[in-house]
């Protein structure tokens, strides 16, 4: 006889429990998560489909809980593959509780091999609180691969610290494990390149701020996790988070600042899909929410965005576009903007600078930009703005023999750049 695809593991325990078919699954499971209190969770025949198919995805923190309570047995034990690895940067026992157990392993059961401890005073909230922030502004000028470590380090202590904390403080430290997790999703994703390890990370990251009941933080992980597949042109998954991503941001009343950034976001994954003409309209409507405002505040935690960052994110989709007189003003605009907090940003305007001058036929003129963006790689390394100008040199292949682009190469090819380089 044939052997049985799919997942059968939950085919089994789907028939089971009950469930004929995979719509009867997918409606027992959206009102399910009603009953737990999990807010805006409808699950849908296609999902279950998904599921139920020979390489299952891994599915997201709150769908677990639901699957789990209502079909009584682990992720495992259904027939899914969780995404860790042993070598990954987090210990194995850890990241298995954090991504299998939901809002509760973060806290609410005690870890392998611990026993229960005396419950931590008030101020360990504001002291966790304290070195997350820290971290946050260290990121700005510390280089990636020296950070990194201590930012994990700091989640691995958060998740040790919140099974012995109640009330305000659980959720002080909660909220800022889960900004720990986002900054370091965010130097995997955009310094270190590893985007699965990234999009592992953002899930602990949004499981945390689940445990924090904070909304706008939770916004603000989904739409970084949209970079993922929106960086390999993936726009069904990319627009799929960005949506998720909008709905949390409307639960927490956010600032007119954190809604421009989501346009920002999503036109930068439509500019990744070719569709730059949308994600101009995006930018433009980003541009009318900033000039309007709101009431709203914006999080202390949000310093990745500005109106010098939308002009950049706007110079960088026209220069893709072909409108090269444009995105070299809406770059120029971008360069006088910055403050000195945005430094590590300037590598990646004088980047795109270098690409519109190059586009245009002006050797000279890219190789300059080109070097402006090694100097600021020199002083703050973004793999990003490396990437930026490894493009710049790709187009300026034409131009090879000219003494200005082996200036340029004798500069991108020293020691110390091709080490930084490769050793990142």
């Amino acid at each position: 006889m044939p052997r049985p695809t799919g997942n059968v593991r939950l085919k089994a325990a789907r028939v089971a429990a009950g469930f004929n078919s995979q719509q009867d699954l997918a409606d027992a499971l959206t009102q399910h998560a009603r009953e737990m209190g999990i807010r805006g969770l409808s699950i849908g025949v296609r999902q279950v489909r998904r599921w139920e198919s020979d390489n299952p995805p891994w599915p997201q923190p709150d769908c677990q809980r639901v699957l789990v309570h209502l079909l009584g047995q682990s992720m495992e034990a259904l027939g899914f593959t969780p995404p860790w690895g042993s070598d990954g940067p987090y210990p194995d026992p850890l990241r298995r509780a954090l991504v299998t157990g939901g809002a509760t392993a973060l806290g609410l059961t005690a870890m392998p091999g611990r026993t229960a401890a005396a419950p931590q005073p008030p101020t360990a909230g504001v002291d966790f609180q304290a070195v997350t922030r820290s971290h946050r502004r260290l990121y700005w000028s510390v280089t990636p691969t020296q950070l990194h470590p201590a930012v994990v380090a700091h989640a691995t202590l958060g998740c040790a610290l919140l099974p012995e904390t109640m009330d305000s403080t659980r959720r002080t430290v909660a909220a800022a494990l889960a900004e720990t997790y986002l900054l370091a999703g965010r130097i995997e994703f955009f310094d270190l390149r590893e985007p699965n390890t990234a999009n592992d990370t953002l899930l602990l990251a949004l499981q945390a701020a689940g445990e924090a009941d904070d909304p706008l933080l939770g916004s603000a992980v989904i739409a970084h996790m949209a970079f993922v597949p929106g960086w390999v042109a993936d726009r069904d998954g990319a627009l799929e988070r960005m949506t998720a991503a909008r709905t949390y941001a409307r639960r927490a009343s956010a600032s007119a600042e954190f809604l421009a950034w989501l346009d920002a976001v999503e036109a930068e994954c439509e500019t990744r899909c070719g569709n730059t003409r949308t994600a101009l309209h995006l930018i433009s409507h980003a541009e009318d929410v900033l000039a309007v405002g709101n009431e709203h505040p914006s999080p202390e935690w949000m310093d990745w965005f500005s109106p010098a960052r939308l002009a950049a994110f706007k110079g960088n989709t026209q220069m893709i576009a072909g409108h090269l007189p444009q995105a070299r003003e809406s770059l120029l605009e971008a360069l006088a903007s910055m403050t000195p907090a945005e430094d590590k940003q300037r590598s990646v305007v004088y980047g795109d600078l270098a690409a519109v001058e190059a586009a245009s036929g002006n050797p000279e003129q890219a190789c300059e930009y080109a070097g402006k963006a090694l100097d600021q790689l020199s002083v703050t390394w973004y793999a990003t703005g490396m990437d930026r100008v490894r493009e710049v040199r790709r187009a300026l292949t034409p131009h090879q023999h000219e003494r200005c682009v082996r200036d340029l190469d004798d500069r991108l090819y020293d020691w110390s750049m091709t080490l930084s380089a490769l050793s990142r």
